[in-house]
C-alpha cells in the first residue's frame, strides 16, 4: 500500500480550467505511488494534523479568499516538510489579500501583457536542476505571459522575455526577462511554481507537462 499521500485542491476562477487541469496530473501521481485525495473546497486545509501527514499538496485555485485558519494550517504544513506545487494563477494568484501566503509561494501575479498572446517562448535557464535537466526550450501557443512580483531568493528554472509587441510597451518593455518557473524552500518544505498553465491546453506541450510532473516529484516530502 502507498505511504505517499497527495492532496489536490482545485477551484476558484473557472477561466483557468482548474478541474480539467488537475485531472491531467491525478492519474500520473497515482502511477508514481501516491494515494491521491481531491477536494473542491478550501476546507481541506482545516485539518492541520491531516495536512502534516501528506507528502504533497497540489493547488489549483485562482483568486478567491482563504480564511485565517486555512492559510495558517497550509503554511505550517509546508514549513513542517509537506511539498506544495502548482501552476499559473492556481498557485500565485490565489488569495490576493493574503501576503503571508504570497511570501510562502515566492511570487504573486500582477499582470499579463496583451492578455492572451499568440505564443510565448520559454527559455530553460537552469539546465542542471533535476526538474529541467535534459529538456529543451519550448514555445507555448495561445497562452498568457506573466508579469509577477517575486522573491529574489527563489531559484529560477525558466524565464520568458517580453517582446514589446503585446500590451503597453511603457509597462511591458521589450527585453524584460521574467521568471516563468521556479523553486523555493519554506521551512522544511519545498515549493514548485510554473507560470504557464493558463488552461489545460498548455500541457499539450510535452516540455511544459514534463517540467510540472518533475516539479511535483521534486516538491514532495521524501
Amino acid at each position: 500500500m502507498s505511504t505517499k499521500k497527495a492532496l489536490v485542491v482545485w477551484g476558484g476562477w473557472d477561466g483557468h480550467t482548474p478541474e480539467q487541469s488537475v485531472k491531467l496530473f491525478m492519474p500520473w501521481l497515482e502511477e508514481q505511488g501516491f494515494a491521491v485525495e481531491v477536494s473542491a473546497t478550501l476546507d481541506a486545509y482545516l485539518d492541520a494534523e491531516k495536512l502534516k501527514g501528506l507528502s504533497l499538496i497540489v493547488q489549483c485555485w485562482t483568486m478567491g479568499k482563504i480564511t485565517g485558519d486555512q492559510s495558517r494550517n497550509l503554511r505550517e504544513a509546508v514549513a513542517a516538510g509537506v511539498g506544495l506545487a502548482g501552476w499559473h494563477g492556481g498557485i500565485i494568484d490565489s488569495f490576493r489579500e493574503d501576503t503571508e501566503y504570497q511570501f510562502m509561494t515566492g511570487g504573486q501575479w500582477v499582470a499579463h501583457p496583451g492578455n492572451g498572446i499568440p505564443a510565448c517562448a520559454v527559455k530553460i535557464t537552469d539546465r542542471t536542476h533535476e526538474i529541467t535537466q535534459g529538456l529543451k526550450d519550448f514555445v507555448l501557443p495561445d497562452t498568457e505571459q506573466y508579469y509577477i512580483h517575486y522573491d529574489p531568493g527563489v531559484q529560477v528554472l525558466c524565464t520568458s522575455t517580453f517582446t514589446g509587441q503585446h500590451g503597453d510597451p511603457s509597462q511591458y518593455a521589450a527585453g524584460t526577462v521574467m521568471p516563468y518557473a521556479y523553486t523555493r524552500t519554506w521551512g522544511k518544505g519545498r515549493v514548485f511554481v510554473a507560470c504557464w498553465g493558463h488552461t489545460f491546453k498548455d500541457f499539450d506541450v510535452p516540455e511544459a507537462r514534463e517540467i510540472v510532473q518533475r516539479g511535483l516529484l521534486w516538491a514532495a516530502k521524501k
